[in-house]
């Protein structure tokens, strides 16, 4: 079996399975089992595929019928237009928390030197690993989850970052004042909204980064009452905003100095900063 081949086979099978971008899913697939970039597909769609590159290659697009996200079967997310590695043990970083880095980094440019970050709920590591390489800070994470803390340091290790990471619930083993910039991407989603959710979401991704409770403003609350003890006095605290959480995070911060929310390139709330009052 060739590449071409391989490629016209594999998006068939997807598109016949209701899966997304089946084209693209194909390719990135078939990329993997070969251990080559996109780019060797369409230079080389003469390649006769190994035995095991066929089996690997079969493998893939079976779990990926039966609902596994790309990410979970390639290991592999890009992020602030680094690669991180990801598992079934973190939620897989979405485009739209750059947002979070992108407020990050220009109220840092405004203090006009580094701060000491603390990522709340560290997932992958994704928000602060990125922050400590674009600035060099000090950064240091939590995670309740020791697997998912796990991946996190593995992340910091292969891209060099020098990033703390303690396992605990929240904020509870941070110090008072300790820090200039607390970010976090809390879980969100209300449980009532379970049944709803996309299969590969539902069913792979880790339940404890997704749910916030049955209002899914529980974590927001929790961060929000313990921030301004962790924070240093003129401190920030950034948060991803789940959709309809704007106004319940607003009434949360309302006694917080300089509050500004920022939307996402569609327009939608998808980041509320504020200084620790």
């Amino acid at each position: 079996m060739t590449v071409q081949t391989a490629l016209l086979q594999g998006t068939k099978l997807l598109e016949d399975g209701a899966v997304a971008a089946p084209r693209l899913t194909a390719e990135v697939l078939l990329a993997h089992a070969l251990r080559r970039d996109r780019v060797y597909l369409f230079a080389h769609p003469e390649h006769e595929l190994a035995e095991v590159e066929w089996i690997h290659y079969g493998r893939y697009l079976h779990e990926r019928l039966q609902g596994k996200p790309t990410q979970y079967i390639t290991k592999r997310q890009e992020f602030y237009g680094r690669e991180f590695r990801v598992t079934p043990d973190v939620l897989i970083p979405r485009p739209e928390t750059e947002h979070v880095v992108e407020v990050a980094l220009h109220l840092m440019r405004q203090a006009g030197r580094r701060c000491r970050i603390l990522d709340v709920g560290a997932g992958s590591g994704a928000l602060a690993i990125t922050l400590a390489l674009e600035t060099g800070a000090a950064t240091f994470a939590t995670e309740i989850s020791v697997r998912a803390a796990a991946v996190a340091a593995g992340n910091a290790r292969r891209l060099g970052a020098r990033t703390g990471i303690a396992v605990c619930d929240l904020m509870e083993a941070v110090a008072p004042q300790s820090m200039e910039l607390v970010i976090s991407n809390p879980p969100y989603v209300p449980l009532t909204e379970r049944a709803g959710l996309q299969r590969e979401v539902r069913d792979w991704e880790p339940a404890a980064a997704l749910f916030g409770g049955a209002t899914g403003f529980e974590l927001y609350d929790r961060i929000a009452a313990d921030a301004p003890r962790v924070l240093r006095p003129g401190g920030w605290l950034v948060l991803e905003l789940g959709f309809g959480a704007r106004d319940h995070v607003a009434d949360l911060l309302a006694g917080w100095r300089d509050v500004r929310i920022e939307p996402d390139l569609a327009g939608i709330p998808r980041v509320i900063a504020a200084r620790r009052p």
